[in-house]
């Protein structure tokens, strides 16, 4: 996994990174239910 930084508004940057990657973990997990759901099937 890369961080790109473009060093512009630091502070902004790392709660964008942080927001975006709350969201994919919940999007992992969202997948990760209906895998398991799809497996039990």
């Amino acid at each position: 996994m890369k961080l790109i930084g473009s060093g512009s508004g630091s502070g902004g940057q790392r709660r964008g990174i942080a927001r975006a990657l709350k969201e994919h973990k919940a999007r992992l997990y969202i997948i990760r239910r209906c895998v398991v759901m799809l497996l039990r099937c």
